[in-house]
């Protein structure tokens, strides 16, 4: 019988960055509606679902569309300001790096 890949709520170092990374998106996308951003509304709308609920295959996905967010010639950093991109940026990184160690130690399998 093949092992199942764990859940996310198995793997606590995992859920808890993707869910701080999925308030910072909360906020990122309020920021983006006030500002009347329809770019970048549309852009970040489901991302904060995809980093709360995504499962552990799919949520480095979710991570690297909002890394894409800050690309070096259309950056989300042109249109809102940098008290919600940063933080956003900080978790969405450290939510990268948290599933690199963990599929290094070999833990996915």
């Amino acid at each position: 019988m093949p092992s199942r890949p764990p859940a996310r709520h198995e793997i606590p170092d995992i859920d808890a960055a993707a869910l701080e990374a999925a308030r910072a998106a909360d906020r990122l996308l309020a920021a983006a509606r006030e500002r009347d951003s329809v770019r970048w509304v549309r852009y970040l709308a489901a991302l904060p679902d995809r980093l709360r609920d995504d499962p552990l295959r799919e949520l480095r996905a979710a991570a690297r569309l909002g890394r894409a967010a800050f690309g070096p010639k259309d950056s989300v950093r042109d249109a809102l300001p940098g008290d919600v991109t940063e933080p956003f940026l900080e978790s969405v990184d450290r939510l990268l790096r948290v599933i690199a160690r963990h599929e290094a130690r070999g833990e996915d399998r």
